[in-house]
């Protein structure tokens, strides 16, 4: 009994003056698992992995993915802010996370109140494509010809509250159609179907659009950036073919809310050396994914953003009507 209240005063004392418990000076002693809230292979889940590789070099212990799909990532994201906060398990959320807060009706997590920010990785610029053999070539001739044939178009997405679903969604709106939307459960169903033209267009994070428009596999209308993707010199943007639209996704880690700060810290530095290893840069790049540079990988400057982010997101779909129950 003594021995037992001895313990308890040294926890009480450590909970008081801040110090964080042994296991969070070790950790890690076990394997972690990083959420990746999309289906594998699309250009989150490549990114998630490529990044994951190096972190199991730096951390000493494996990182292994575990893809949870669905609701435009909130599935994996809600398991991610439920699980235990030990940091054994983090999550590669991104602005889908942001728009999810407004999108949905009841979303099942909070961004700000359930998951603690870790590091901003990287950002996406948004891609519009079409099947290969889409009758169009050019935005201006895309723009004509769904407005021609509105009522048999369909378009594709990784899934409701994708930002690909979302950036379509208003780019839609900004040429003034309406067309079914057909949502699947990450990037990766999404562009096999694309590639086997079972629709005619989607809008992607480029990770995603990259490969199979490299393999000619189908039609890069445009790039919604200011410029041209090295790794996609052919499309080009919207704005070089009259219309001012600009689009991307950011990227980053979370983790349960009440994680320790020692342990956020090490898996911080982890996904920064990472982030700085070359051969990660290279990886990444093939696929027009643009690490975030030095001054915006801090937890704190993560942390900033995400209010603001819910809020700039929210402006759109609100004006679109847009809603999930």
């Amino acid at each position: 009994m003594m021995l037992t209240r001895t313990f308890a005063v040294i926890f009480a004392v450590a909970a008081a003056y801040g110090i964080e418990p042994a296991t969070a000076q070790d950790w890690p002693t076990r394997p972690l698992t990083l959420i990746v809230p999309w289906a594998a292979g699309g250009g989150t889940d490549v990114m998630g992995r490529i990044v994951a590789r190096r972190m199991s070099e730096i951390l000493g212990q494996e990182v292994m993915v575990d893809n949870i799909s669905g609701a435009g990532g909130m599935i994996g994201s809600a398991h991610a802010a439920k699980s235990a906060s030990d940091g054994y398990t983090f999550v590669f959320g991104s602005r889908s996370d942001a728009i999810n807060m407004t999108l949905y009706k009841r979303p099942s997590y909070s961004l700000q109140n359930d998951l603690a920010p870790v590091v901003l990785v990287a950002e996406q610029p948004t891609v519009l494509v079409a099947r290969k053999d889409f009758p169009a070539d050019g935005l201006q001739d895309f723009i004509a010809y769904v407005k021609r044939n509105t009522g048999v178009i369909r378009m594709g997405s990784a899934g409701i509250g994708a930002t690909g679903f979302v950036d379509c969604a208003i780019f839609n709106g900004m040429i003034g159609v309406n067309v079914q939307a057909i949502p699947y459960r990450g990037s990766g169903p999404a562009m096999q179907d694309l590639i086997g033209r079972q629709f005619d267009y989607m809008c992607t994070i480029s990770g995603s659009a990259a490969p199979p428009l490299q393999g000619d596999l189908i039609k890069g209308i445009a790039v919604f950036t200011g410029e041209r993707l090295a790794s996609l010199p052919k499309v080009p943007t919207a704005n070089e073919q009259g219309k001012q639209f600009e689009a991307s996704t950011w990227f980053g880690f979370f983790v349960p809310k009440a994680t320790p700060a020692a342990i956020i810290e090490k898996l911080h530095d982890a996904a920064v050396g990472a982030m700085e290893t070359p051969w990660v840069q290279e990886q990444l790049a093939k696929n027009g994914t643009y690490v975030v540079p030095p001054e915006r990988r801090s937890t704190a400057y993560f942390e900033s953003i995400i209010g603001p982010e819910i809020e700039k997101n929210a402006g759109p779909l609100i004006e679109a009507g847009m809603s999930v129950d």
